[in-house]
């Protein structure tokens, strides 16, 4: 269990519920890419489950795993669902970006 990364109730709910239509396990993989409106983007996918190295938490059985080049740009966030007018979506609650994009899925550091 890794405090420096945390998934919202919400944001736990979603991925056991695409995880279960996909016949997978509950662990959702957050990786940041170069690239984005702002120099960084986030990605998500279902993991099978953790690699060597990962920081992993835990939200209600659904695992969060993160690879330790990524938790460098993302430690101390939070992982929400969000849905709105505009689509449902992850979204990232990063305290080290220090600019982002209108659409929320790329940052800056």
């Amino acid at each position: 269990m890794n405090a420096m990364l945390s998934l919202t109730p919400a944001a736990a709910r979603r991925v056991a519920w695409i995880a279960q239509r996909q016949a997978k396990p509950a662990v959702l993989r957050l990786a940041v890419e170069g690239g984005g409106c702002s120099g960084f983007q986030y990605t998500f996918e279902l993991a099978d489950g953790p690699e060597s190295g990962d920081s992993v938490s835990e939200t209600e059985g659904v695992r969060l795993v993160v690879d330790p080049v990524s938790l460098d740009l993302v430690a101390g966030s939070t992982v929400d669902f969000v849905e709105s007018l505009g689509g449902a979506a992850f979204k990232v609650e990063n305290p080290q970006a220090a600019s982002g994009c209108g659409c929320g899925s790329s940052f800056g550091i």
